[in-house]
C-alpha cells in the first residue's frame, strides 16, 4: 500500500428528526432496543435515568432532549446506542440506528455556520454522501465535562 491510501472513518449512523447523525464507531459499545429505564431524581432535564446492561448501570440521555427537539414516543425503531464518552459508558436514545458506513475523510466538510435545528457547536463536520448529507457528532460537545462528571455519579 502507498502512503496515498484515502484516510477512511467508520460511523455508525442514526436518525434523529429525519436528518442522519454519526458516531464514530470506535466509540460505539453497543445498539440495545427501548428497555426500561429508571428515573433519577435531580438529573438533567435530557438525562432519562439509568438502565441496567448487562449487569452494568448504564445513564441513558434522549439526544432529542439534548438538541431541543421536540419528543417523540419510542417506536419499533427507537434504540439506545451506548457510546463511551471519556470513559463514561452513556446511552443515547435515537430514532433509529441502520448503517456502519466508512466515509472518506476528504469527503468530511467543516460544519456550515447553521445547521438545520441543532447548535453549530455539537457538530464536527458535515459528510456527502451519494444523496445523503451526514452529520457528525462532536460527542465531546454534546455533553459538557459538567454533564460527564453528573453521569459518572450515577453510574455509581
Amino acid at each position: 500500500m502507498t502512503q496515498e491510501t484515502k484516510q477512511q472513518v467508520k460511523v455508525l449512523v442514526f436518525q434523529l428528526n429525519d436528518e442522519e447523525y454519526t458516531v464514530p464507531v470506535e466509540n460505539v459499545g453497543s445498539i440495545e432496543r427501548m428497555m426500561p429505564i429508571t428515573r433519577v431524581p435531580g438529573a438533567a432535564e435530557f438525562v432519562k435515568g439509568v438502565i441496567n446492561l448487562r449487569g452494568v448501570v448504564t445513564p441513558v440521555i434522549d439526544l432529542r432532549q439534548r438538541f431541543d427537539l421536540e419528543e417523540m414516543a419510542a417506536t419499533e425503531q427507537t434504540r439506545i446506542i451506548t457510546v463511551s464518552i471519556e470513559e463514561i459508558d452513556v446511552g443515547l436514545i435515537v430514532d433509529g440506528a441502520n448503517d456502519v458506513l466508512d466515509l472518506d475523510e476528504e469527503s468530511i466538510e467543516p460544519p456550515p455556520e447553521v445547521v438545520g435545528t441543532i447548535e453549530a457547536e455539537y457538530i464536527e463536520g458535515v459528510a456527502k454522501l451519494d444523496r445523503r448529507l451526514l452529520i457528525l457528532l462532536n460527542m465531546s460537545k454534546v455533553l459538557s465535562k459538567e454533564d460527564l462528571e453528573s453521569l459518572k455519579e450515577l453510574e455509581q
